[in-house]
C-alpha cells in the first residue's frame, strides 16, 4: 500500500475512485482575499427534451389568421369612422367608410372560414355563448356586425331607406369599437408566451392598429375637404399603437426579442416606420390629394404589418422553450424572495 502525503493542496498518492476524498486541490481554490470552494460540474443551462418545445404552438396558418385580424380590424375601426362622417355631413367619407367596413367584414369572416377548414364549423360555434370565451364572443360579435354594416352599406351607396341606414350605421359602430379589439384579447388568451404576457397592452395595440389602418382606407378615398375626421383618427391610431407597443415590450422582458428579430421582427419594425410616416404625411393630406393617398396607403400597409408581425412573432416564442420556462422561474424567484424588512 502506498503511502499518502498531506500537503497544503490536499492528499498525494492516492488513487481515484474509493480512496479519493472530494474538496481536492482541484475543488477548492485560495483566493487574494478568501477561501472559495469551485463547483464539480458547470451550472446547468436550461434545455427541454431533445430540443422540443415545451407548449404546442397553434394551428393557425398564414396568411388566414394574420389576415382576419387585419381585416377585423379594419372593418370595426371603419364603422366608427363612417358614423362619425355621417354625423358630421361629409358623405364621401361615410359611403367609403361603411363599403370598407362591410367588404372587409366579409373577408375577414372568409379567412376565418378557411382557416377553420371546413365552412360548417363556423355555425357550430353559435351552439353556445361562453362569456369566458373570446373565441365564442368574437364569433357571435361577426355574426351581428357583419349583416349590420352590409344594411348601412347598402342605403348608404343606394340612398334608400335611410332611417333603417342610419340605424344600422349606429349599430355597426357600437359593435364595431368591440370587433376591432377583441381579437387582441383573442390570442392573449393562450399559452404563447409572446402574446399571452402582453395581455394588459395587446387589446390597445390591436384597437390603434385598426384606427389607423381604417384612417388609412379613409385618407385613399376621401376627398381633402373631408378627410378631417380619418387624419384626426389616424394620428390617433398612431399614438395609441406605438405608446401601448412600447410600453408591452419595455414590460414582458426576454419575450419581447420575438418581436425585435427573425420575421416577426422585420414585420414591426417595417409598421412602426410606416405608421410615422403616414402620421406625418396625414398632416399635409388637408391640401394635397397625393399625399394624401400615399399618406393613406402607408397606414393601411403599416397596420398589416403589425398584425403579421406580431402573428410571426408568437409563432417563434412558442418555439423556443426559453420564452416559456425563463419567465416562469422569474415569476416563481420573485414570489418566494423575502420581503425587505422596514428599517
Amino acid at each position: 500500500m502506498s503511502e499518502t502525503e498531506v500537503t497544503r493542496e490536499g492528499q498525494r498518492g492516492i488513487r481515484p475512485g474509493s480512496q479519493a476524498v472530494p474538496g481536492s486541490s482541484k475543488s477548492r481554490r485560495w483566493g487574494k482575499h478568501r477561501r472559495a470552494e469551485q463547483p464539480m460540474v458547470p451550472r446547468a443551462e436550461f434545455t427541454s427534451y431533445y430540443g422540443k418545445p415545451i407548449i404546442n404552438a397553434p394551428v393557425w396558418q398564414s396568411p388566414d389568421i394574420p389576415g382576419y385580424l387585419f381585416l377585423g380590424g379594419l372593418a370595426g375601426a371603419s364603422s366608427l369612422l363612417g358614423a362619425g362622417a355621417q354625423l358630421t355631413e361629409r358623405p364621401s367619407l361615410a359611403r367609403m367608410a361603411k363599403a370598407g367596413a362591410f367588404g372587409a367584414g366579409c373577408l375577414s369572416m372568409v379567412a376565418l372560414v378557411h382557416d377553420l377548414g371546413q365552412p360548417a364549423r363556423f355555425p357550430n360555434m353559435l351552439r353556445v355563448f361562453k362569456v369566458s370565451s373570446p373565441m365564442s364572443v368574437g364569433s357571435w360579435l361577426l355574426s351581428a356586425y357583419v349583416p349590420a354594416t352590409g344594411v348601412a352599406a347598402a342605403s348608404a351607396l343606394t340612398g334608400r331607406v335611410p332611417r333603417l341606414g342610419a340605424a344600422a350605421t349606429a349599430g355597426a359602430a357600437l359593435l364595431g369599437s368591440a370587433v376591432a379589439a377583441y381579437t387582441g384579447a383573442l390570442i392573449s388568451d393562450t399559452a404563447v408566451p409572446a402574446w399571452h404576457d402582453g395581455y394588459h397592452e395587446m387589446p390597445f395595440v390591436f384597437a390603434g392598429s385598426a384606427a389607423t389602418a381604417a384612417a388609412g382606407l379613409g385618407l385613399l378615398a376621401a376627398p381633402p375637404d373631408q378627410n378631417a375626421p380619418a387624419r384626426n383618427l389616424g394620428l390617433f391610431g398612431a399614438c395609441l399603437e406605438l405608446t401601448a407597443s412600447h410600453r408591452m415590450m419595455s414590460r414582458i422582458g426576454i419575450v419581447a426579442e420575438p418581436y425585435h428579430k427573425g420575421r416577426g421582427g422585420a414585420y414591426i419594425k417595417a409598421g412602426e416606420a410606416l405608421t410615422i410616416l403616414g402620421a406625418i404625411g396625414s398632416l399635409a393630406a388637408r391640401r394635397n390629394r397625393i399625399v394624401g393617398a400615399l399618406s393613406g396607403a402607408a397606414l393601411l400597409a403599416a397596420s398589416a404589418a403589425t398584425r403579421w408581425g406580431i402573428f410571426h412573432a408568437g409563432l417563434a416564442s412558442a418555439d423556443d422553450p426559453k420564452y416559456t420556462i425563463v419567465p416562469q422561474r422569474d415569476r416563481l424567484r420573485h414570489r418566494d424572495r423575502p420581503s425587505a424588512e422596514p428599517s
